[in-house]
């Protein structure tokens, strides 16, 4: 009987071992969206790609069709948002965060920018992979 008390006492330990990893997960990757956010906002958009995954694997699909690999997105965000008045104040709201497989998570929400040359608005949907330790955002869709 006190084996089994203990077995099942080591199952439930494992269980909410595994929840509060996945919780984890999920608020790491928040806290690289909201780094995000403040890298934006600061017109760092070096720093704001420091989420994105630094290969020529990334993929971004967006209004203008699929752009790969980091250099070529951060290019572009470069390219259409030149000032500070054109990036604005990036404001994410995430409406969910979903576990794909271990070390892998979609993200789907709404990024607001408010902006001098006017407010800018739309959905998204990324992909957050693991690699080397790090959470790395491998996919995007924006529009």
């Amino acid at each position: 009987m006190k084996k089994l008390l203990c077995l099942f006492v080591l199952m439930i330990s494992l269980t909410a071992c595994g929840q509060s990893t996945e919780a984890e997960e999920k608020e790491q990757i928040i806290s690289i969206m909201k780094a995000q956010e403040k890298a934006w906002s600061n017109h760092d958009l070096e720093g704001f790609m420091e989420g994105y995954w630094k290969s020529d694997s990334l993929k971004f699909y967006g209004s203008r069709g699929m752009t790969y690999g980091w250099q070529k997105t951060l290019d572009n965000y470069k390219k259409g948002y030149p000032t500070k008045d054109h990036s604005g104040t990036l404001n994410f709201k995430i409406n969910d965060i979903s576990k794909i497989a271990d070390g892998a998570y979609f993200v789907m929400g709404e990024y607001h920018l408010t902006r001098k040359v006017g407010d800018a608005n739309g959905i998204f949907m990324i992909i957050f992979k693991k690699i080397n330790g790090e959470w790395k955002i491998v996919a995007d869709t924006s529009c």
